[in-house]
């Protein structure tokens, strides 16, 4: 989780929302990502798809089975659906997002009936890191925002 907090600082430093990702395959890192969504102008461009793509060029399969993704806060609906699609053995999540958030927050597509695949799913892993950087990001917007700012 600590390399994925860096990649969520990285995120925040480019101004995109501060969500960082790592994809572990047999102990090791094999790929991590932050959010690029302004960057690419790419409205999938989240940590999640990004660490997840990667990691099947990586090994040349679409097929994730034995990986776990650390990321900072609970996948959205989009990055649940790839992670499942692409048979993530595990999510282990910092902050969750109850507004929004696909692991259990807002509803639970890592472990939904219907599918074919379900996800272990770990919560609230350095949840107060990973919430705070979120915080100090959309602070920063409103305050931006309130003086004209962008």
């Amino acid at each position: 989780m600590d390399e994925a907090l860096r990649q969520a600082r990285k995120a925040a430093a480019k101004g995109e929302v501060p969500v960082g990702a790592v994809l572990v395959l047999n102990g090791s890192i094999l790929t991590k990502a932050h959010n690029q969504v302004e960057e690419l102008k790419d409205a999938t461009a989240h940590a999640e798809m990004l660490a997840v793509t990667a990691a099947a060029g990586e090994i040349g399969d679409w097929r994730l089975n034995e990986a776990t993704v650390y990321v900072t806060k609970e996948p959205c609906p989009m990055c649940a659906g790839a992670m499942v699609l692409s048979r993530v053995k595990r999510v282990v999540y910092g902050v969750s997002d109850p507004k929004g958030g696909a692991a259990g927050g807002a509803l639970n597509l890592l472990q939904f009936d219907g599918l074919n695949h379900k996800c272990e799913i770990r919560s609230g892993v350095k949840a107060e890191e990973c919430r705070e950087i979120l915080r100090e990001f959309f602070q920063t917007k409103r305050t931006e925002n309130s003086q004209g700012g962008g």
